[in-house]
């Protein structure tokens, strides 16, 4: 009975509208939905739970399509227990997470380990990408396109053997790959180039604000346009993850619906609320790659995010320890955690007017599940998942020690108050997180793809 529950009087975001409803969940999925409006309000059921969701939105679980849960091989900073966890309470019900552990994913075997542990310890629904190296085009070929998310593509610098630069090599995977590929854009030599140029300047104390000139618009503008370029030529189903400036924005369509672009885009919550000035207050902290870049380019890409020509929001969460990230420059590493409060700050944007709910509901929930084809998930639909997250609008979170759940114990959002609190978050029909308590009994599911 712990997956059948009746939720009344929610205000229902979904495909574009708000509606004031109630949802009847039954084992673990959503059996019917009804609306007062044209009152087809659900009656009680005898012993099913109730919960008054009166004045809070309900909205499907957040896909997040990029995370880095850092296992196996780099277990001090993050797990898939600890960070599915911190997921859930921020709303994200189902993720997909990047193969540059340790080892690096890049055969089969490999593939296959991390989803039996995911199977053990994730309280969230999961999928895994499948690497690519300049040398497995045959492990990538044999990826189930129905149970994985996509082939991974490094076209900048990665952890291990995972940086893709020879052409051949990247012609290769895009004319063969039978599923979607996912690539990070950043040109090496340009990347190489602009080191030594501040480096010679600075030699080991080059300053953070330095940071986005090094790993610059034109190094990431430069290996977009050769992303697109090979999936035009090749025909490839392409996703662009964290695009961070306005001179990328050119690349991408805003007239073609969705669900029929063979070239698609994401934008982090990170690029949306922090730019370059940013760098003086909290140093490394917000070491990202791609950087953090001017305020015209985060101005530009929340305009791109409205005109659809980024159409996904998503986290890149990629924790390290204080430790590693309290450094000089070229020792600290790029990266920090934001699942859990990824929802929340994208609520702050609604409640400056700069987004609707709808459309945070569009680009976090129905385009991952969209994009990558999930299996019935994204969406408040009967016959679906229920995968779901109360939202209240009226109370507010405040982020400090006591209550950030990464493994790491801190976040770049620390001392910030959100204007919202997730109240519930619903996998699989089941309360995994309510009010700060939560039900580890169950864990999530594989995600499936109608590939």
């Amino acid at each position: 009975m712990k997956n059948n529950y009746h939720i009344i009087n929610a205000l229902i975001v979904n495909e574009g509208e708000i509606f004031e409803g109630d949802v009847l969940v039954k084992d673990g999925k959503i059996e019917k939905i009804g609306k007062k409006a044209d009152g087809s309000t659900i009656s009680p059921s005898e012993g099913i739970p109730q919960i008054d969701a009166r004045g809070k939105y309900l909205l499907p679980g957040i896909i997040d399509d990029q995370v880095h849960f850092r296992d196996p091989g780099l277990t001090h900073k993050a797990d898939i227990y600890t960070e599915s966890k911190a997921a859930v309470a921020g709303g994200i019900t189902s993720f997909m997470e990047m193969p540059n552990t340790i080892p690096n994913v890049l055969t089969q075997e490999l593939l296959g380990d991390k989803y039996k542990m995911a199977s053990t310890k994730s309280l969230a629904n999961y999928s895994f990408y499948m690497g690519a190296s300049n040398d497995n085009i045959e492990e990538i070929l044999k990826t189930d396109p129905a149970n994985v998310c996509g082939i991974k593509v490094f076209m900048g610098s990665s952890t291990g053997n995972m940086l893709v630069d020879k052409i051949d090599v990247l012609n290769e995977i895009f004319s063969r790959a039978k599923l979607l590929i996912a690539v990070h854009c950043e040109d090496e030599d340009t990347i190489k180039n602009n080191t030594k140029i501040y480096r010679d300047k600075y030699s080991e104390d080059v300053p953070i604000k330095a940071h986005p000139l090094i790993r610059s618009d034109e190094a990431c503008y430069k290996s977009s346009k050769l992303a697109v370029s090979l999936a035009k030529r090749h025909n490839t189903r392409l996703h662009v993850l964290h695009l961070s400036t306005a001179k990328e924005m050119g690349l991408f369509e805003s007239q073609v619906p969705l669900k029929d672009k063979r070239i698609t885009a994401e934008v982090c919550v990170h690029h949306l609320w922090f730019n370059n000035l940013d760098y003086e207050k909290y140093g490394t902290r917000i070491k990202w790659n791609p950087a953090i870049k001017t305020k015209n380019d985060q101005e530009k890409l929340f305009e791109a995010l409205l005109e659809n020509k980024l159409d996904v929001i998503a986290t890149d969460h990629a924790p390290h320890t204080l430790d590693e990230k309290t450094n000089t420059y070229f020792k600290a590493p790029s990266g920090g955690p934001l699942v859990q409060h990824a929802l929340l700050a994208m609520m702050d944007f609604y409640h400056q007017d700069k987004i609707s709910i709808e459309r945070l509901v569009e680009k976090m929930c129905h385009a991952p599940a969209i994009c990558f084809q999930v299996e019935k998930r994204g969406f408040i639909r009967e016959g679906y998942h229920a995968d779901l997250v109360l939202i209240d609008v009226n109370q507010q979170t405040e982020v400090n020690k006591s209550n950030i759940l990464y493994k790491v114990g801190w976040s770049p959002f620390e001392g910030h108050t959100f204007k919202s609190k997730i109240t519930h978050t619903f996998v699989n029909g089941r309360i995994i997180y309510e009010n700060g308590k939560f039900d580890e009994s169950v864990k999530g599911e594989r995600l499936k793809f109608n590939r």
